[in-house]
């Protein structure tokens, strides 16, 4: 078994952690990393954006605008480290615009794992007001840009990894073309 294959086999998210988190000069060789995913046309549809110490306020603030609600949510202090995920496509007469939003969530994946396997505790939160004018604005999007949500990255507590998680059965999820004879349901 391959070390790549047993981080994949063993990722868990972790909805809670420490207040420790990697230090910027230890995000960037992992998000050098995370960005050779498969990219048609090497066109890096992405980019990331670091919310640390009072920018998780603000982000607090947004959060709650775009729902309606006055003061800052606690929901962005709930990691010292979130890392906003951004679909930035490029025009292209060739990749679509869903192909380039995957491999932005590709990005944000591949990260999560290797973030995982640096030894911090990674949760990947979305949520309605991921796609609000308030909170777009309080991460600076351009025009054509839509957030996908936050890895929210710390310390994991404890010894151990969270409880059992049911591995998936491949036979249920692989498969091979119909046939020409092959009837479906």
């Amino acid at each position: 078994m391959t070390g790549a294959l047993e981080a994949v086999r063993d990722r868990r998210s972790w909805s809670k952690v420490t207040p420790e988190a990697p230090t910027h000069g230890e995000l960037l060789p992992l998000v050098a990393a995370a960005g050779r995913v498969a990219d048609h046309s090497s066109l890096r549809p992405w980019r990331l954006i670091e919310l640390r110490g009072p920018d998780r306020d603000v982000l607090g603030r947004a959060i709650n605008k775009a729902e309606g609600h006055k003061g800052a949510s606690t929901k962005p202090l709930r990691a010292p480290l979130l890392i906003a995920v951004v679909s930035s496509p490029r025009k292209s007469s060739k990749v679509p615009k869903w192909e380039q939003e995957a491999v932005a969530s590709g990005v944000a994946h591949m990260l999560s794992l290797l973030l995982d396997d640096a030894g911090w505790g990674v949760f990947w939160r979305t949520g309605s007001y991921t796609r609000s004018k308030a909170v777009a604005k309080a991460h600076g999007l351009k025009k054509n840009e839509e957030l996908l949500g936050w890895l929210y990255v710390g310390g994991k507590p404890g010894r151990g990894r969270p409880g059992h998680r049911k591995p998936v059965d491949a036979s249920r999820f692989l498969s091979r073309l119909p046939k020409k004879d092959d009837k479906h349901q």
